[in-house]
């Protein structure tokens, strides 16, 4: 396989390399995949990191998190807390403009996690839908993490009178009258 050559394939690659880090539960990995001050060229000792190009990053049901440490000890706790995770990525859709990259996917997510009491076998497994947007920026280094945002899809369901809806809400009321 031929080493990446275009901005949207490096783009591509830290964005697949993130998602496999997770997958492997490797926190060294998926912290050297995000933005840090000294890639901005920022002397951390003499400048506050959050006047510079902060990371953020929102998992689904979190509030926003931003900063390095309030980041990276939000996937360390969910590496701790999953025994097994794949993502299937589709949708995926590449922006590069100038320095900046935005990557737009869905998550097809499947997770199991601890064994229950006694057994030695994985919880249940469980899958999600996730849409995301993961922004990269180019550092001397390589394209860094910048901000992930992940959302849930709310699943469809057919109510009493077997109309589509999704989680409870009827798409045929009007939410403004």
């Amino acid at each position: 396989m031929s080493a990446p050559h275009t901005d949207v394939e490096q783009v591509e690659a830290a964005n697949t390399a993130f998602y496999e880090a997770m997958e492997r539960g490797d926190f060294e990995e998926l912290s050297s995949l995000w933005l840090t001050p000294a890639d901005l060229g920022v002397d951390e000792e003499y400048h506050d990191p959050a006047d510079t190009g902060v990371i953020s990053c929102v998992h689904p049901g979190w509030p926003v998190l931003t900063g390095r440490g309030e980041v990276l000890r939000s996937y360390a706790l969910i590496m701790a807390n999953t025994d097994y995770i794949q993502f299937f990525l589709t949708d995926v859709h590449v922006s590069v403009t100038g320095d900046t990259a935005l990557v737009t996917c869905t998550e097809n997510i499947l997770s199991g996690g601890p064994a229950p009491k006694d057994g030695a076998e994985l919880g249940p497994l469980v899958g999600q839908l996730v849409v995301a947007t993961n922004v990269f920026r180019r550092t001397p280094s390589g394209w860094k993490l910048w901000s992930h945002h992940a959302s849930p899809v709310l699943a469809e369901s057919d109510d009493e009178d077997g109309e589509s809806a999704v989680d409870g809400v009827n798409p045929d009321d009007d939410p403004l009258a």
